[in-house]
């Protein structure tokens, strides 16, 4: 997960995206935005805009960086808040972030050290940062300064405090809920075709204590359920929680040390192989201990539905399979949660899930040649089977290839019928058609 991926991951959104609303300024106006900060009053905080400029020929309108002028949340609403590391210092992350040749951004950057905040895109435009363009439209994305491998070394207590109190405000300021299904990880952010799967990013990482942050931002993990509840929350004790992970990149052994993650097994043995993910491993290998192999580890605060339970072990449906991972007697590993769940509906053998929730073909315009449209993942949804979720997932796509609004439609969204809810099939969130599964309580 290096910049020069992210960068690369960054170019793929520059074709942008999706009730048709020309209301949105060039880039002169872009460039002279209200330079205050849209940050709590208490928060250490300064407006540094990132790039909005033409790159390359004047007549390529398409080319030009960093992000998207919107108006959210008219122009689709502001659903999830997306935490990254940078992988570069809070100094050069900024740089980056100015320098339109890079096409990437974040609307906020949080310092290591003291927890100081720049925020570098207004929060009603679109930041080029999540690698999937539904999510990115409704998104506000915060990048924490810090190196994913080296995550007990950057993630300070101060930068948890600021990037909590950061996520409260923005929370409250456009109705987010404080959970993990709303509150994520680029780790958690889903591709957005099964093409796209192993490309995608994997921070802020195994490191980033969960846990603690939730119960910072007001959303700590609490028993709401019955002991045998088939919805649990994953809640190892962070400092507790000793695990090794490989840096595979580097072809290292990283050193044990406290982690979110909870390995995940085939069997309900440490001898079994990990879990293999088929968005990562497409010749069917397994999985392994790479600390980018997310498929096999599932991370505290994360939610999941009981498979089958064995002595000292908890089985999980995880991307259409059982995943088991350890739960000794007398360890906390996981919480009893009350909450949704969704299954297929009766009939249904294989549910599709998709990374976007985008209008189906006939809802666009037909003089609209630059339809967007959803394909499934390689993931589905099995009789038998269900995974947390259930909230519904705006349908919508927003159009914005230029950066003068000089195309046919540019900078419009086009909102669409069909309705589609979330589901959290394994690490990442997805996405499903309501109408292909039930929405059930469980207590």
């Amino acid at each position: 997960m290096t910049s020069q991926q992210r960068i690369r991951l960054a170019l793929a959104l520059t074709a942008a995206s999706a009730f048709s609303l020309a209301l949105l300024s060039p880039a002169a106006e872009a460039r002279t935005q209200d330079s205050r900060p849209e940050c709590p009053r208490t928060l250490d905080c300064e407006w540094v805009p990132a790039a909005y400029q033409q790159t390359g020929d004047p007549a390529d309108k398409e080319t030009y960086g960093s992000y998207d002028t919107a108006d959210r949340p008219h122009t689709g609403k502001i659903k999830y808040i997306v935490l990254h590391d940078t992988e570069e210092t809070f100094d050069r992350t900024l740089q980056i972030f100015q320098d339109p040749h890079n096409q990437t951004s974040a609307h906020y950057v949080v310092r290591s050290a003291d927890g100081h905040v720049a925020q570098m895109v207004k929060d009603k435009d679109v930041a080029w940062q999540a690698g999937n363009w539904y999510i990115n439209q409704q998104s506000i994305g915060i990048e924490q300064e810090g190196v994913a491998t080296e995550g007990a070394k950057w993630f300070t207590p101060a930068m948890y405090r600021s990037t909590a109190q950061l996520v409260r405000y923005l929370a409250a300021k456009y109705d987010i809920p404080l959970d993990r299904q709303h509150i994520i990880g680029h780790d958690n952010v889903p591709p957005t075709s099964a093409a796209g799967a192993a490309a995608m990013h994997w921070d802020p990482g195994t490191f980033w204590d969960w846990d603690y942050f939730m119960s910072l931002v007001g959303g700590p993990t609490v028993p709401t359920a019955g002991s045998t509840s088939q919805l649990v929350t994953v809640s190892p004790v962070f400092k507790q929680n000793i695990q090794s992970f490989r840096d595979c990149e580097k072809n290292i052994d990283l050193p044990a040390q406290p982690s979110s993650a909870v390995p995940l097994y085939t069997e309900p043995s440490t001898k079994a192989p990990l879990f293999s993910d088929p968005g990562l491993h497409t010749d069917g290998s397994a999985g392994t201990n790479c600390i980018a192999d997310w498929g096999s580890k599932i991370s505290a605060s994360q939610q999941a539905v009981v498979a089958e339970r064995k002595p000292g072990w908890t089985a999980i449906w995880w991307y259409g399979q059982k995943a088991w991972f350890r739960s000794p007697e007398h360890t906390r590993t996981t919480t009893p949660t009350g909450g949704y769940v969704v299954r297929p509906k009766a009939g249904r053998t294989d549910v599709p899930v998709y990374g976007v929730a985008y209008p189906e073909k006939s809802e666009y315009p037909a003089d609209f040649t630059a339809a967007h449209l959803g394909t499934p993942l390689q993931y589905t949804i099995k009789q038998g089977q269900a995974y947390p979720g259930g909230g519904e997932a705006p349908t919508g796509y927003y159009y914005a290839p230029t950066i003068d609004s000089s195309y046919p439609y540019d900078h419009t969204y086009f909102p669409g019928g069909t309705k589609y809810v979330t589901v959290q099939i394994g690490h990442r969130v997805a996405f499903v058609k309501a109408s292909d599964v039930d929405i059930v309580r469980t207590h």
